[in-house]
């Protein structure tokens, strides 16, 4: 039997730092990412569908574009960057529980947003690819 899912695609631009980067990714820079998500149902609704694209859009997009977008992603062991958020409180950040990696996005996004954002549609989030650059991309697999 054939396995289906529905994947859509959501874009937004943030902010990060990665802490402890070698490199320059240790500084405050941004992206324009690209997320796929890949969802999944026991089987299609009545219309022969995993899901309406729009409700995935609504969904995720719509809790990315609250939280992510336009905003500033760090970890919660950065005190630089705590601080400097302490002083523009009207700026939009969002703390994530481990460093801001493409790897630790599309973790978050798999495990924590999408279980909590599709938890009435029977349906199921088990991938999550996450472009942080036209060249770079990480993938997560349920």
């Amino acid at each position: 039997m054939a396995t289906i899912q529905a994947i859509r695609r959501i874009q937004f631009a943030a902010g990060h730092r990665v802490l402890g980067h070698e490199g320059k990714c240790a500084h405050l820079h941004g992206h324009n990412y690209v997320v796929l998500f890949y969802a999944q149902a026991e089987a299609l609704d009545p219309v022969g569908r995993v899901i309406d694209f729009s409700v995935l859009k609504e969904k995720l997009g719509g809790w990315v574009d609250t939280h992510w977008d336009h905003g500033f992603i760090y970890c919660a062991q950065d005190v630089q960057v705590q601080e400097i958020f302490q002083h523009l409180p009207d700026h939009k950040h969002f703390v994530l529980p481990v460093n801001p990696t493409a790897e630790n996005l599309g973790r978050y996004l798999l495990e924590q947003v999408g279980p909590e954002q599709l938890h009435s549609t029977g349906v199921r989030l088990v991938r999550v690819v996450v472009w942080e650059t036209e060249n770079c991309c990480a993938e997560v697999i349920l």
